[in-house]
């Protein structure tokens, strides 16, 4: 251990680099301009994330939040199914994948063929999942995605069929992954029973995962929040970093199965797909320790606590405020904020709802207050309520990243796709300032 912590150490020093350094050659640290906004590294036609405009001179100015798929505004596609009283997950998975909306025979089609997916291949599912128990489902759904490429005879087939193949697949496969992944970890570390439910070909995606996880105990209003937030997190613009993660690794020419199980890693970081998880905690403290929680001055005050690194976790954040490129409203957290108070009523939380409310009306106020008026403008981003959401849902905190990723991987495979057949097919290769001193080699006889 002793050898362990030195070798540690040594290594750690080696990577310090001097904070000028990258003024002096202009590094786009986090592919991030100076003011926060993205660097432009590729075209795409799947989704556009607009957060913000800019002024003639380039300045940046805040503006209410919109997300297209396909050119589609998101709110648009949203108030479309939920006025014809339907799911619309399977239908925005159409949509990214091909480009455009389906008409009523095309998605009977598309949907039938994605319960026909859902089934996993003969023994999978005990070989792969229950008998290679572990303790992460992120971890066991990305050896899954692995282990499916022994499944594929056309594993390394490049054509336009075939990614869409695999892309299908995948999309259905994955909520029944996840079901059977969270109980075998429960069943293998938790000591309790394990229950495999077979998926059910006559539900939707949003009631399928319901089924798989609580059997027949939900409702029609739990089904439309899990397929609403389905919708809203299966496609942000290939930016994001487990989008973008899936293009870099596409571009080197590896199979479907690789740039998903890549893409799964980028999404399993706290920083990407595990913020909603932070966002309860944080709110559980938050009501451990504010006695009224309608009083405006004691939240504020709490609030102010949290960015001076006395209160939650220390860390001076207050999860679930602020996004890397919404500026006024996020329009995720818009829509679902929406469905969400319905769900509070129907299961007697409104009292928490409102908290939720409130401390998103209070903490940009908090934030300017606390960082200045110059500061960057925040709003309450999607994890803020989704986290909540899947509460009253009482889905599991172990599968909260990977519901994220069973929406996501209709986005990731769009991006993939187009990536692979239409971008310019050069690998993604940006580049990296060497600034270590040149030293001569020592003989190991002269070393100290």
């Amino acid at each position: 251990m002793a050898f362990l912590k030195e070798l540690a150490k040594s290594a750690v020093q080696s990577c310090d680099i001097d904070k000028d350094l990258y003024l002096k050659y202009n590094v786009k640290r986090g592919l991030r301009n100076a003011d926060f906004s993205g660097v432009l590294v590729g075209l795409t036609n799947i989704g556009d994330v607009v957060g913000y405009k800019r002024d003639e001179n380039g300045k940046i100015i805040p503006a209410h939040g919109e997300l297209y798929y396909r050119g589609i505004e998101l709110k648009d596609l949203c108030r479309g199914f939920q006025k014809d009283g339907r799911h619309g997950y399977e239908e925005a998975a159409y949509l990214l994948l091909s480009g455009k909306l389906p008409n009523p025979e095309q998605l009977k089609e598309f949907t039938e063929m994605l319960a026909r997916e859902r089934e996993l291949p003969e023994f999978f599912s005990k070989n792969m999942i229950l008998s290679l128990r572990g303790r992460c489902v992120m971890n066991m759904l990305a050896r899954s995605v692995l282990g499916l490429y022994t499944a594929d005879d056309e594993a390394e087939n490049y054509s336009p069929e075939n990614l869409l193949r695999q892309s299908i697949s995948l999309i259905a496969k994955f909520p029944v992954i996840v079901a059977y992944a969270y109980y075998g970890m429960r069943h293998s570390y938790q000591r309790k029973s394990l229950i495999i439910r077979h998926p059910q070909p006559e539900l939707s995606a949003a009631e399928n995962f319901l089924y798989m996880l609580k059997g027949k105990k939900y409702t029609k209003l739990e089904a439309d929040l899990l397929d609403l937030a389905l919708v809203l997190h299966a496609e942000h613009g290939g930016g994001n970093n487990s989008s973008f993660t899936t293009r870099v690794v596409s571009s080197a020419q590896t199979d479907t199965y690789s740039a998903i199980a890549a893409a799964l890693g980028s999404l399993k970081g706290g920083l990407h797909g595990g913020a909603n998880l932070k966002v309860v905690n944080m709110m559980n403290n938050i009501k451990m320790n504010v006695k009224n929680w309608e009083d405006e001055e004691e939240v504020a005050a709490y609030l102010e606590k949290i960015l001076r690194k006395e209160a939650n976790d220390g860390t001076g954040k207050i999860y679930g405020i602020g996004h890397a490129i919404y500026t006024l409203s996020d329009p995720r957290a818009v829509l679902l904020k929406e469905k969400a108070e319905e769900l509070a009523k129907e299961k007697g939380r409104l009292d928490e709802f409102k908290l939720y409310a409130l401390i998103e009306k209070l903490a940009p106020e908090v934030f300017y207050k606390f960082k200045g008026s110059n500061s960057k403008v925040v709003c309450a981003n999607v994890d803020f309520y989704s986290g909540f959401v899947y509460q009253c849902l009482e889905i599991p905190e172990e599968i909260y990243t990977p519901i994220f990723a069973v929406a996501r991987i209709a986005g990731w495979c769009a991006h993939r796709i187009e990536e692979v057949t239409c971008s310019s097919r050069r690998i993604i290769r940006p580049a990296y300032k060497a600034v270590s001193p040149k030293l001569k080699y020592v003989p190991l006889r002269n070393r100290e």
